[in-house]
Formats: C-alpha cells, sequence, structure tokens
C-alpha cells in the first residue's frame, strides 16, 4: 500500500521518528531533521539518507509534517518550521503519548498558520529509546489511534488514514479526551505497576540473577526513558491518578485476602486477573 503524501517530513530522529523514516524507504520523498548537526551523520550510516539539522531544507515544500519531539518541544518547534517556510497547506501530525495536551497547546499556533492538524498515536515502542533503536517494521499491525479536534477535511483525514495503513498500522479514530482516558490504561498505567515491581523486587539488586521470564517480563518497560515518561505521566496525570487508584484498591483487596488468610478467595481473584488477560490476543 502506498501512501498518499509524497514530501514527508519527520523532526525528530529518536525511535518513532527513525522508524518511519527506515518505513517510507522508497514510497515517498521523505527527510529527517536533526536539532544537533552531529546526529546527521549518524542517520546516514544507519541508512537513513535524506537527513538534515538545517530546518529550512527540511520543511520546504512538505505536505506532511511529523512532529516526533517530546509534547513539551512541540508548540517551539512547530513555530520554527512555520517560520523556516512550512507550506500552509501542509498537514501536521504528531506521534505523541497524549493528545489533549497536544491539541490544546498547537491549537494558537494553527490558528494563525492555517495548517490543519490531525493528532497521531502509534501504539509501538520499545523500552530501547533513540535511532539505533530504530526498525523499518516497527508499526506492522500496531494500533494507531487518531484524534482531531478541528475542522479538518475529510480527504485529509482518509489521506492521514492511508499513511499510517501504509506502514503497516491498524487504525481508530476518537476524540482527543476519549484517548487519554484509553491510554491511561492500556499503556501509562502498566508503565507505573512495571516501575513499582521494580522497585520492589529488585531493592536488593543482587536477587536479579536469580529471576526468571516472571521478572523480566514484567519489569522490561520499566527500563523506558525516565525523562519522558515523566512528562507522559504529569501531561495525563488527570487520566492516570483514578486508574492508579483502581489498581491500589485492586492491591489492598488481595493483601486483605492474605492478610486473612483465604486461599479460596485468593484464588478467585486470581482467575478473574487470568480470564481477562487471556481476552487480549
Amino acid at each position: 500500500m502506498s501512501t498518499s503524501f509524497q514530501r514527508i517530513t519527520i523532526l525528530g530522529g529518536g525511535l518513532l521518528g527513525g522508524s518511519i523514516a527506515l518505513a517510507l524507504h522508497g514510497k515517498a520523498d521523505v527527510r529527517l531533521w536533526f536539532r544537533k548537526p552531529e546526529a546527521v551523520g549518524s542517520a546516514k550510516a544507519f541508512g537513513i539518507g535524506n537527513a538534515t539539522s538545517n530546518l529550512t531544507e527540511a520543511v520546504s515544500e512538505a505536505d506532511l509534517l511529523i512532529l516526533a519531539v517530546p509534547v513539551g518541544a512541540m508548540p517551539a518547534l512547530l513555530t520554527a518550521a512555520i517560520e523556516a517556510g512550512l507550506p500552509a497547506d501542509c498537514v501536521v501530525t504528531d506521534v505523541g503519548s497524549v493528545k489533549q495536551a497536544v491539541h490544546d497547546s498547537l491549537a494558537p499556533i494553527l490558528g494563525k498558520s492555517g495548517n490543519p492538524f490531525i493528532g497521531s498515536h502509534p501504539m509501538a515502542g520499545s523500552e530501547r529509546n533513540g535511532l539505533t533503536a530504530a526498525k523499518a517494521d516497527l508499526f506492522q499491525k500496531a494500533a494507531c489511534i487518531l484524534t482531531h479536534e478541528s475542522e479538518v477535511p475529510d480527504e485529509l483525514m482518509e489521506h492521514l488514514e492511508l499513511f499510517w495503513r501504509s506502514l503497516g498500522c491498524r487504525t481508530a479514530w476518537m476524540s482527543a479526551g476519549n484517548h487519554d482516558q484509553l491510554v491511561a490504561r492500556i499503556s501509562h498505567l502498566p508503565h507505573l505497576v512495571s516501575a513499582a515491581t521494580a522497585k520492589t523486587a529488585l531493592r536488593d539488586t543482587s536477587a536479579g540473577k536469580f529471576g526468571g521470564g516472571g521478572l523480566r517480563d514484567t519489569t522490561r518497560i520499566a527500563s523506558g526513558n525516565p525523562e519522558m515518561w515523566a512528562e507522559i505521566l504529569t501531561e495525563n496525570r488527570e487520566a492516570v491518578i483514578p486508574a492508579l487508584r483502581e489498581t491500589i484498591a485492586e492491591l489492598r483487596e488481595i493483601l486483605a485476602t492474605l492478610e486473612k488468610p483465604d486461599q479460596e478467595l485468593a484464588q478467585h481473584w486470581l482467575a478473574e486477573a487470568k480470564a481477562l488477560r487471556d481476552t487480549l490476543k
């Protein structure tokens, strides 16, 4: 499947930005922009030929601009891209893990520039960071949630959906608020639980050498970038806090069951969890 966009600019060469560039090889004219000039040589050595640190060169004649930087950095970078010559008809999207904050912070800028904006969140990633973790097949069979909070022509919505499908994604549309509520439970909460498990289980780090697959599987995502995850969790705190409170209530329930102790009730609690986990395909 080909993409409807032919001149695509990606601002940010981390895991997601680099993976998009690799996945688009041979499908479109792709330019990958890095803030640091020294990163350009590394990108070319990694197989991404059209890399640059020149923002004007990156955005020239683009028909799709992808913001692949932390959410907090998006407004200033988008402003700079517009000042560097981003075409007024270029579609702007992002790959941020929260959406309401993105729509709210970019709206004043887009209102002046006239660029259409549609939010994107490809649910693909890794506990590893940076360009060296990028993979051309990162998005294969991954879900991608699309959001829009303003009037955008149906044709552009269809084009962006086709773009993500061309990378292998399964797509869905929802409001920014509903997106943030959803990912708080299925993405942000699991990271917190993984981190809490790592802090508790590995308080004595020498114990880790005796751990098996369960310990490694449960704590894997705790290895994610702390700076990035602190921003995500803080930005989406209104949705994360209720989910975290529910988790604490579940832990209190099994704690009380073990304190009794009541093996039958503990089995019931675990069976409920197993039934829910087994619904995942």
